[in-house]
């Protein structure tokens, strides 16, 4: 096995593009990971990576040093026709640890990790999401709330570009997947969400998957990223947003009179006096400057830190394989019920700025909003 010193401990990054988000993440732990190299074809931009942070760029795996423990493969995978799966097979058969970026197909998944038992190395798959800060939030109060109370029903949408981490955050905030089961409603023209009907970790689940996608520019135009509501008796758990808020909204239940009335004030309606909505963060929502420049590269640090954790305890690895494993086999049959996503070629949008949006105090309404005159 390949030792991993106590600090600070060697890394190479594979990869330039979304690769960038973990060379910023290095830089940002500097006591617990060292920046060793850049592996990449050799192209302009990489090689302007390689200066920019000091360190040399390899383009053969044969040339990475013998002392570097871990390497983030940050390439697309083969289920998506690119090479960062058989990379990664060769990293592990050399015996290096990997940490892969998702999304990954169940099968490679099964031949990474039978090569990392072979070579007595760790391997995971990094689905970022439930590393950020706003995420840990919502899954530490979603484990809270299962202590508590039954989880009746679960409400989610997401991107399809992001469904594959979505399973893995509805996994997590729900204490399991198995047993899971996906039914599609296939929607009517012109409709840009799809909605399923599910069962994960057996709770009902209904998702609305936004299913279109710009083939020259996947990574923009998605109506949204991930949106969560797990609903029991005393109220509803909301993860607004995949960088937050996070909110909570009570149940609002009224008891009743002796002739049946609703009461809504004075004794008997204590539970009335609570908020209808809470915020379980009192931080302002980040800029996505901040969540580029700091909550997702420190993501990754937590991903690493994992990784690290599992090359320490092979027992670990064993639970880590299993649940990438479940992950990727759920995403695969939910993605068979969705279809391929309608291929669309929209403009960038205008910034849509909050001032537009609201209200100021004092100015008069528009003649006709809620002053309509009666007719004689």
């Amino acid at each position: 096995m390949r030792i991993v010193r106590p600090t600070p401990c060697k890394v190479v990054v594979a990869g330039t593009g979304f690769g960038r988000i973990y060379l910023d993440a290095i830089g940002l732990a500097p006591k617990q990971y060292r920046l060793a190299g850049i592996l990449a074809r050799g192209s302009n931009h990489s090689m302007r990576c390689a200066r920019e942070h000091g360190v040399p760029l390899f383009t053969d795996i044969g040339d990475i040093p013998e002392d570097v423990e871990i390497v983030c493969v940050v390439l697309r995978s083969g289920s998506i026709g690119s090479p960062g799966t058989e990379l990664t097979k060769r990293l592990l058969a050399r015996g290096f640890h990997v940490l892969q970026e998702h999304p990954v197909h169940a099968a490679e998944i099964t031949e990474c990790l039978r090569l990392s038992r072979a070579n007595d190395t760790a391997y995971a798959i990094n689905t970022l999401y439930p590393n950020l800060e706003p995420v840990r939030q919502f899954l530490a109060a979603a484990e809270q709330l299962r202590r508590r109370r039954r989880i009746l029903c679960v409400d989610a949408a997401c991107n399809s570009q992001v469904s594959y981490p979505l399973l893995d955050l509805l996994g997590h905030a729900l204490g399991g997947l198995r047993p899971w089961s996906f039914n599609s409603c296939p929607p009517p023209p012109g409709q840009p969400f799809s909605n399923l009907y599910a069962t994960i970790a057996g709770v009902p689940t209904t998702l609305h998957v936004h299913n279109q996608v710009h083939p020259e520019d996947p990574d923009n135009h998605g109506l949204l990223m991930h949106r969560i509501s797990l609903f029991c008796d005393g109220g509803v758990l909301t993860l607004s947003d995949t960088h937050g808020p996070v909110l909570w909204n009570a149940r609002m239940h009224s008891p009743r009179d002796a002739n049946g009335r609703l009461q809504l004030s004075g004794p008997g309606t204590e539970r009335l006096a609570c908020r209808s909505t809470s915020l379980l963060d009192s931080a302002p929502p980040p800029s996505f400057h901040d969540i580029f420049a700091r909550i997702w590269p420190t993501a990754m640090i937590r991903a690493l830190d994992a990784l690290r954790a599992d090359i320490a305890d092979p027992q670990r690895r064993v639970h880590t394989g299993r649940w990438a494993l479940d992950v990727s086999l759920a995403w695969h049959e939910l993605s068979g019920q969705l279809g391929t996503p309608e291929l669309i070629r929209p403009v960038s949008p205008e910034p849509l700025p909050l001032e537009k949006l609201v209200r100021r105090k004092g100015r008069k309404r528009p003649a006709g909003c809620g002053q309509k005159k009666l007719e004689k």
